[in-house]
């Protein structure tokens, strides 16, 4: 496999553009942990090898179990996340499919049972950010494999 490009050399204002939007999720209430459980669940529905590759090193880097991990496919049949944690990844799956349902009246309530509007919102921009990131990795064929974690590097 070879990637088609490097965007970031070929074009790196994309890659300022999206580093900007993506240092937005450090000015969020939400965990680390969280978010990466987030990042690898839309990557999985978006089928991105170099997003998955990247967000599960990350997630095991700041101690998320293996176990947790590999179920994150099958969260709903699986005991292993908290509500909260539940009700972001329904929303996770109801954005990242957007055009198939929206997002339900009912699965926004769910939402803010544990999380305010703000929360909510936060939550919505952080997985459009791994949708958008899945989209250019996916388009330019990069390729998965040499990623390495911050706090390993």
């Amino acid at each position: 496999m070879e990637p088609r490009l490097n965007y970031a050399k070929t074009n790196p204002g994309i890659l300022k553009l999206m580093m900007q939007v993506e240092e937005y999720k450090t000015t969020t209430e939400f965990d680390q942990k969280l978010m990466e459980l987030i990042k690898i669940r839309a990557s999985q529905i978006n089928g991105c090898a170099f997003c998955l590759d990247m967000h599960t090193k990350e997630a095991r880097a700041i101690g998320e179990t293996e176990q947790r991990i590999y179920c994150l496919n099958a969260w709903r049949e699986s005991p292993f996340y908290s509500e909260p944690e539940r009700a972001a990844l329904a929303l996770t799956e109801a954005v990242t499919f957007i055009s198939e349902n929206g997002v339900p009246d009912d699965l926004y309530e769910q939402v803010l049972q544990h999380y305010s509007e703000t929360q909510y919102m936060d939550l919505v921009f952080l997985i459009i950010t791994i949708n958008s990131w899945n989209r250019l990795a996916i388009s330019t064929n990069s390729v998965p494999g040499d990623y390495q974690p911050q706090s390993s590097k």
